[in-house]
């Protein structure tokens, strides 16, 4: 089991395609997003870039007020409640029956081809969909919570597995902690872990909560302070060179 925490900045610098390419070499097999991911993941897929000068959107009152991510985004999560789906299945149906022009980039689409677990850990108000009348906080709460759930049974899996957070300093640190004890408390044993922080700044929570505190009881923990434009290319070429021999 090699589970791969990201923050979104891992995809607006361009390292899609990276990942997916460990999903598909199944390396990767489950992937763990903030609520930004899927935003960042979707406009690629619909437009082929992502991002907006927020120093300037936000005097005006724009920033994150584009209509077709926030629109078709809040229905994915809003079908996906109705179908019990995680946030991240959802999504990335919705972006393989809409057939978007780019899906190729997308880390949600080819997941969902793949059948490999992404889940969307969101907080209520972090993110730009949040901003739009079609939101369903309640769609949001229990898609996410599903993905709890469903992360919470990889994490159950994680003996003698990797654990990666890559970019994120705080929801998932934290969603990852709450996981490893509820694996623990029903008696599964995960002790022997492999975990890494990977991001340009060595922050408090993925330090105690990814990389000391769940290796306690065994295994390793490491820590690489760089921008992913370097860390993730370098990672994923050692894996695959590893592959081949």
């Amino acid at each position: 089991q090699i589970i791969l925490m990201m923050g979104a900045h891992v995809i607006k610098v361009g390292m899609s395609l990276l990942v997916i390419d460990l999903m598909k070499k199944r390396i990767i097999t489950h992937v763990a997003m903030n609520g930004a991911g899927p935003i960042h993941d979707f406009e690629l897929a619909l437009i082929g870039e992502t991002s907006e000068y927020v120093e300037q959107t936000i005097e005006d009152g724009t920033f994150g007020m584009i209509e077709e991510t926030g629109s078709i985004l809040n229905e994915a999560i809003k079908e996906g409640a109705k179908n019990n789906y995680g946030m991240g299945y959802a999504v990335g149906k919705k972006i393989n029956d809409l057939n978007l022009p780019n899906k190729g980039y997308s880390i949600l689409y080819n997941a969902y081809k793949l059948n490999i677990p992404v889940t969307v850990h969101a907080a209520i108000g972090t993110d730009i969909i949040h901003q739009h009348p079609n939101c369903d906080g309640a769609a949001v709460g229990k898609t996410s919570y599903q993905d709890f759930k469903i992360f919470a049974e990889s994490v159950s899996r994680l003996e003698d597995g990797v654990i990666l957070n890559v970019g994120c300093a705080v929801i998932l640190p934290e969603v990852f902690l709450k996981a490893l004890t509820i694996a623990r408390n029903l008696g599964y044993k995960v002790e022997n872990i492999t975990a890494a922080n990977f991001d340009m700044i060595n922050h408090y929570r993925p330090r105690e909560n990814v990389v000391q505190r769940p290796t306690s009881l065994g295994g390793k923990g490491f820590i690489i302070i760089e921008r992913h434009e370097k860390t993730i290319p370098t990672l994923h070429r050692k894996i695959v060179d590893l592959i081949k021999k």
